[in-house]
This record gives C-alpha cells, sequence and structure tokens, in this order.
C-alpha cells in the first residue's frame, strides 16, 4: 500500500479548510517524455520548492517533480505553526551535542524563520502570516517546566519568552485544561497551504519547471541521476529528495530513519464572538502532551484544532470523532460547534525527533524527518540543499551531523513498537503521572 494514494484522490488537495480558502494557482503540467536537467527535486513540499526556487534563481536549471498536487503533503496539511529552533529544545540540545553545536543550531533555527519572513515578503506570498506562538502546560509541573525553558533563554540566548501564570495564561486563552505556559512572539503561525503555493509560484517565475501529478516509480544515482516516473523521465546531474513522509520505497536508507505517522485537524464553523472562548490574542498554541494538542484561530474566525495521531496507512473512518474528543477537553463550551472540515496527513518523524539531512552519495541529497517543526526547518532546509549542490555545505554539513538513529524493529515492527509506546505515553497524561 502506498501513502500517497492510501486516503487522498489522485491529484487533487484534501477536503480541508486550507484546500477551501487556497490561492488560485493552476496546476502544473504532467511531465512527459525525456528531459534533462541541472537538478531533479522529487517532491512539491516546503522543502522541494525552497529548494527549486533557490537553485533556479542561482541560475540552474531544475525539474521538480511531484506525485499530487505543489503543497498536497504535509506542507499543505499542518497546524501552520512557525516554531523557534529545532524541534528538540536548547537545554536537550545542549546535553545531546554540546553548547557550541546546540548554539549554532539555535541559529541556524532563528535563520529558518527569518528566511520564511524574506520569501513571504520578497514574493508577495499572502498566507497570513502573524506573530507569536504560546506553549501551555495541565499541570503546575509542566508549567514549571516551561517557565525554567524561558528563564534559560533569556539568560543563555537573549532570547525573550514571557512567562504566564494560571490566571495570566486563561486571560488569553480560557481552557480550563491548562495551568499557565509561555508565550514566544519570535515564532509565528500561517496558512500553510499558501505558502507552499506561493513558494511555487516564486519557483516557476524563477524558472524552474514543476510538474504536477508526476509519481517517481524509480530512481538510480551513478554518474548522472535518472529519475523516472510513470510518463516521462528526468536525467539530472544532481538529485534531491524531499518527499518526507511520503519517500515509500525510493531510498531504504532514508526510511530506516524516518518513519510517516498520520495526524488530525478540524476546523469548526466561524465562532464570531465566540471566539473569545478560545483565544483573546492572535497567537497560536501548543500543549505539553506527549501527543501534543495544537490551536489557533483562522483569518475568518473558526477554531483550527489539531489532535490525534495514528501509525498506519489509513486514516480512521470518523476524523471529526477522533479530534472532537481532546478538543472538548481543551475547550468543553464548544460542544454545542458544528465542525465544518476534518482533514488527516502525514508528516514523517526520526527516532530523536530532530531532522535527517543526508548525503546519500555523491550527486543525491535528502532531507525530512522534520518531526512536526516543519514549517520553518523544511523551507530552510531547502535552501541548504540548493547550497550544498552547489559546493556551499557548511550549514547542510551542520544539519547533517545531528544523530539520526535507525527505528528498532525493522519496516514490519516499528510501526506497532511506535504505537505501543505511544499508547503508554498517552495513558500517562490521562493519569497525569
Amino acid at each position: 500500500m502506498n501513502l500517497l494514494f492510501s486516503n487522498d484522490r489522485r491529484g487533487s488537495y484534501p477536503e480541508s479548510w486550507y484546500a477551501a480558502t487556497a490561492s488560485d494557482l493552476a496546476p502544473f503540467p504532467v511531465l512527459k517524455g525525456e528531459m534533462r536537467a541541472d537538478v531533479c527535486v522529487v517532491g512539491g513540499g516546503y522543502t522541494g520548492l525552497s529548494a527549486a526556487l533557490h537553485l533556479a534563481e542561482a541560475g540552474l536549471d531544475v525539474v521538480l517533480v511531484e506525485a499530487h498536487r505543489v503543497g498536497f503533503g504535509a506542507s499543505g496539511r499542518n497546524g501552520g505553526q512557525m516554531g523557534s529552533g529545532q524541534r528538540v529544545d536548547q537545554p536537550s540540545l545542549e546535553k545531546l551535542v554540546g553548547a557550541g553545536p546546540a548554539r549554532h543550531l539555535w541559529d541556524l533555527g532563528e535563520e529558518a524563520k527569518t528566511l520564511v519572513r524574506d520569501l513571504i515578503s520578497r514574493h508577495g506570498i499572502d498566507c497570513h502570516l502573524r506573530p507569536g506562538v504560546a506553549w501551555c502546560g495541565s499541570s503546575q509541573s509542566e508549567v514549571a517546566d516551561l517557565h525554567a525553558y524561558a528563564r534559560h533563554m533569556g539568560e543563555h540566548y537573549g532570547y525573550g519568552i514571557e512567562a504566564l501564570d494560571r490566571e495570566a495564561f486563561r486571560e488569553v486563552c480560557p481552557s480550563p485544561d491548562y495551568a499557565g505556559g509561555v508565550i514566544d512572539m519570535g515564532a509565528a503561525h500561517l496558512h500553510p497551504l499558501r505558502l507552499a503555493q506561493g513558494l511555487a509560484a516564486a519557483a516557476a517565475a524563477a524558472g524552474a519547471r514543476i510538474f504536477e501529478r508526476s509519481l517517481v516509480l524509480e530512481l538510480s544515482a551513478g554518474a548522472g541521476g535518472v529519475v523516472r516516473c510513470e510518463s516521462g523521465s528526468v536525467r539530472a546531474d544532481h538529485v534531491i529528495l524531499a518527499a518526507n513522509g511520503y519517500l515509500g520505497g525510493l531510498q531504504p536508507q532514508v526510511a530506516r530513519r524516518v518513519m510517516p505517522i498520520n495526524n488530525f485537524i478540524v476546523a469548526t464553523e466561524p465562532l464570531g464572538a465566540r471566539t473569545a472562548e478560545v483565544l483573546t490574542r492572535d497567537i497560536a498554541v501548543a500543549d505539553s502532551k506527549f501527543v501534543v494538542n495544537y490551536f489557533r484561530l483562522s483569518h475568518d474566525g473558526r477554531l483550527l484544532f489539531g489532535g490525534g495521531e495514528s501509525y498506519g496507512y489509513r486514516f480512521p473512518s470518523d476524523i471529526r470523532a477522533t479530534v472532537r474528543k481532546p478538543m472538548l477537553k481543551v475547550f468543553p463550551s464548544l460542544a454545542d460547534v458544528r465542525l465544518e472540515h476534518a482533514w488527516g496527513g502525514t508528516l514523517a518523524i526520526t527516532m530523536k525527533r530532530l531532522p535527517l539531512l543526508a548525503r546519500l552519495g555523491p550527486n543525491l541529497l535528502s532531507a525530512s524527518g522534520y518531526s512536526g517543526h516543519g514549517v520553518g526547518t523544511a523551507v530552510h532546509a531547502g535552501r541548504l540543499l540548493a547550497e550544498a549542490v552547489r559546493g556551499q555545505s557548511a550549514g547542510f554539513d551542520a544539519m547533517a551531523a545531528l544523530p539520526t538513529p535507525a527505528f528498532p524493529g525493522g519496516a514490519g515492527l516499528r510501526s506497532p513498537l511506535l504505537a505501543l509506546a505511544m499508547s503508554w505515553y498517552a495513558l500517562r497524561d490521562k493519569l497525569g503521572i
């Protein structure tokens, strides 16, 4: 079974609120016949589109192939939160790689946010970018950890994060489930599909040749890479793999270390004055649960709420019911609110929740495994890939040095093992231990 076709109609976006409010970007053609390029990019999400854009702007001949539509995968379905730093917090990175490398990783994360903002501004991408992401906890110990993190970032990185106690946090987010939190105004939130479509339009304008509905069947990398699709092929000096959770069996070396998981989001009907029951500031929120709940208000006053995960190929038959349960725990007053949109998507995680950037051969590069932190990191990874193709690999090499071990159990057992572990963490959250 292929995740590209397990849950979605071929060549179309899922029926999400994002798709309903997307830009009017016209479809790109299907790849037909044999083509030649300097670089072939496989995957039309943030990573691939950013790589194509930066390579085309540098004067290289670029072909990008996407099995469905640009932004079809996680790039067009996610919670729209652009966090600071890396997916793993700075104290944990300091223990893992040392203080100096951890600081470099922080700087790369800040560079990623700046890059996204600059691309949005430079290319006039209308994706409703807004500042502010909060993290919150349901217990006093979780809140204490968040406040300690805010102090650490201020003292050691000169980065300001606002710490809020229960009363102050409930003035921002009046949920009875939370006991306090922090707000990072250097982070941001946006319409993710509009960002992907804007990057695609910018890449095409720069000269990249983009082909949609062009499923890659086979990849060979030798003196010159060949990417074979259903109705055509591309021969290129360099190949970039940017398929993330939809990589499938194209590259087993990556697949051993990057695992797809599914996540789900709902969009309520417009809340009108009842938005104050959710948020009183235009920020995004994520909580401290192992299976994170995340939410924000859309530009038309809906609650966009993400919650729940699954580890097989198929989405649950009733996504609304899957997400409604955690949503009503966080916001019980919304029990009477209609859920107008519900969708799922596939992201990719690594064992240590750090991205996998890899040089798989002299002319084959890959980036994936953003573990829920991809809005900034994936766009940035695309630029790092483009720089590495051009021989400027310092940033790419720093990210490629991150530890990304293989999942235990191989292809047959890794999903059941992860599901068992996640069940334990879900029980721990429920019992408050």
